[in-house]
């Protein structure tokens, strides 16, 4: 029996694994584990699916120059092909002609010693990867208001303690259902759930108040409810007068939000946004929690500056069971990020252009500091660069499947066309892999042992419960094959837990502080919460009690402006489009698509009955979703929980990417996933 955490997303639920013959696992409940109790959704109960799976790949495979075809290799013909080829076109176009794209499923283990590679062993700037796409908006407000970017700066169970809890963007109860207990406990004990959605969706029909604004509007109706709090006298003065720098800023600009105005951008009627400002001002403690809806746009950060502003006005965070936190996405977008893999930071969610932090680190690495490059190109603009004459010309990706995943995937293919030299490691032949010149398989989840950082900051220990199949080689040991190959000046480590041990090193004194956590403190207390600076130390479930992370100990109001979609609706294309997910499938689909048991019905376009009039469709019919990018024909599905000028198109398969837009917000760098301007046809 293994005890180990679910593949998928960012809850990292517990279970047990008990082996059954010789290769196949059993999914059992472990009830202990505090986050989910022993409860896990459809995807988690399967999770063990891909064993023994005839779609698993269990031999390198190399394009043939001849025939175009993959064929299968040795491990040494494979590594040794990728080496040659990266050594030559570093040395006739510099070390950035070289770049690397991570996953926020990658353990943290794997996360760190990827940016690891990108810069000791191959010396690029050039590397990032697709949890940009996942919360580096809220990061990036909660780094401006805080001082620090932890998901939830608390336990997620906290919440139902709440009096008010406001869920801005997030389908909580099909994303993560284990979670969605946590809203039906508040409720229990009289609390009151608040979505913000532009569909009726599961979560929103389990909650006492929902509002449905139009795609791309939620940092107005921020701003309206801030405007409404003020002029009923809700602001807690004395603690943003304590605790708070910038407010006063904040309340002017909120003053020009009146609700009628509000009411015209949103499409939220004055009189639903006025009773929920009376309940906010009126509730002892508010939580606010946003997610990818909220979050993916090209004005996202100053969307969630908006509403962390509400939650700080309220006096909220760092009281119990009220605050503002971000629900993360992906399993590890939390720690995938802290260690290395995005453009600008180091591990310890040090900045890259900081000397002390390059010093730091680099004396855990054994390398010169000023060896290390600078920051590179976020993960789109590294995407949208490949294989023009200032972008790479070869690409490393380690789990991530960007051809689906990607916004504008038709133009971010071609740069994947482009290139002299794709490598992509994966489980499966996923739509990616497929394109490669060198495909490497890996081990999954349960074949392996590393540690992950879900949304609450607890770092669990995923354990490995059976050995991988034959010719299937660990991250860990790709990358120390390929750095040995390109005579990286330190060794690669393939043991986890030594890697976790210099992760810790290396993250020591930094924001994202893991040097007092170890295996066996996780075994022996179910996860432990960073920052966890020594072997002493409790660790941390709850930030901001009596400070922030910032200089003066004081949160930033930020003021922020509405601006609105990079792409509104005109009479070619006079509907938005939104894109999310459904329950039985996760991300790009890889895994999930080829578990047999969870139901796979494909795309679909989801649209209301006025809009499906207007057009002539009816349920099931094939309609077609057009944008300025790219067009999908999917099944019909008409329904009356969507807003009728919204189209709703799940992300899963090929073709929703090629619809979305690629605006960035200037300061994440998030492309605009959640709205842009469609046409809908029969």
């Amino acid at each position: 029996m293994t005890h180990t955490h679910c593949p998928y997303c960012s809850l990292q639920c517990g279970m047990r694994l008990e082996r059954r013959g010789r290769a196949a696992l059993e999914v059992q409940a472990w009830p202990e584990f505090p986050v989910n109790e022993g409860a896990l959704c459809r995807k988690g109960w399967t999770a063990a699916g891909l064993r023994g799976s005839r779609e698993r790949l269990t031999s390198p495979l190399v394009r043939d120059r001849a025939s175009g075809e993959l064929r299968a290799a040795s491990w040494d013909e494979a590594l040794d092909l990728v080496a040659a080829r990266l050594t030559a076109l570093r040395g006739q176009h510099g070390p950035d002609s070289v770049a690397v794209f991570g996953g926020g499923g990658l353990t943290n283990e794997k996360a760190y010693q990827l940016g690891k590679l990108a810069r000791v062993a191959l010396g690029t700037s050039q590397i990032d990867y697709n949890g940009r796409w996942c919360m580096s908006s809220a990061a990036s407000a909660a780094n401006q208001a805080f001082g620090i970017d932890r998901g939830l700066p608390f336990p997620l169970a906290d919440v139902e303690g709440s009096d008010v809890l406001v869920l801005v963007g997030s389908n909580l109860a099909e994303t993560m259902p284990p979670a969605a207990r946590h809203l039906d406990r508040l409720r229990e004990r009289g609390g009151r759930v608040v979505v913000v959605d532009p569909r009726r969706t599961a979560t929103a029909q389990r909650a006492d108040t929902f509002l449905q604004p139009v795609p791309g509007t939620d940092l107005a109706l921020a701003l309206g409810l801030l405007h409404l709090v003020v002029a009923r006298g809700g602001v807690d003065e004395e603690y943003v007068a304590a605790r708070t720098t910038g407010f006063d800023v904040v309340r002017r600009t909120v003053a020009a939000w009146w609700p009628e105005r509000v009411e015209r951008v949103t499409g939220v009627p004055a009189s639903e946004l006025r009773a929920l400002a009376d309940l906010l001002v009126g509730a002892a403690k508010v939580t606010v929690l946003t997610a990818r809806g909220a979050e993916q746009h090209a004005q996202g950060t100053d969307t969630v500056l908006a509403w962390i502003n509400l939650a700080l006005a309220l006096g909220m965070p760092g009281r119990e069971s009220a605050g503002y936190g971000c629900l993360t996405g992906q399993g590890n977008g939390q720690g995938g990020r802290e260690h290395g893999q995005k453009a600008d930071q180091l591990p310890g969610y040090r900045m890259i252009d900081d000397p002390a932090a390059r010093e730091h680190v680099a004396r855990v690495w054994g390398v010169p500091a000023d060896s290390l490059p600078g920051a590179g190109r976020s993960a789109y603009e590294l995407l949208d660069s490949l294989g023009t004459d200032d972008g790479a010309r070869a690409l490393l990706v380690f789990g991530s499947n960007i051809v689906v995943s990607a916004p504008n995937a038709t133009h971010v293919t071609r740069r994947l066309e482009a290139l002299d030299l794709l490598v992509v490691a994966d489980l499966v032949m996923s739509e990616t892999a497929a394109m490669a010149d060198v495909v490497l398989p890996v081990t999954q989840w349960a074949e392996e042992t590393g540690t992950m950082t879900n949304l609450e900051g607890r770092v669990v220990l995923r354990e490995r419960a059976v050995a991988p199949p034959d010719g299937v080689w660990s991250d860990l040991e790709v990358m120390a094959g390929l750095a040995s190959r390109l005579g990286s000046p330190v060794a690669f480590s393939t043991d986890a837990e030594e890697v976790f041990s210099e992760l810790g090193r290396a993250s020591a004194g930094g924001r994202a502080d893991y040097a007092g956590i170890t295996y066996d403190r996780i075994r022996e207390e179910h996860g432990v919460f960073w920052p966890c600076p020594s072997a002493g130390h409790p660790g941390t479930p709850r930030l901001f009690a009596e400070s922030f992370v910032t200089p003066d100990g004081r949160a930033r109001c930020v003021s922020v402006e509405h601006r609105g979609p990079a792409e509104v609706p005109c009479d070619d294309y006079p509907v938005h489009l939104t894109t999310g997910r459904v329950l039985a499938q996760y991300q790009s689909g890889a895994q999930t698509r080829r578990i047999r048991v969870l139901p796979d019905d494909g795309p679909f376009v989801e649209l209301h009955p006025m809009l499906a009039d207007r057009i002539g469709a009816h349920d099931g019919d094939l309609v077609v979703v057009v944008t300025r990018r790219g067009e999908l024909k999917a099944p019909a599905r008409v329904v009356s929980t969507i807003r009728p000028d919204t189209v709703f198109v799940p992300f899963h398969w090929v073709g929703a990417n090629r619809l979305t837009n690629d605006a960035l917000d200037p300061s994440s760098r998030m492309p605009e996933f959640k709205v842009c301007a469609a046409a809908v046809r029969t």
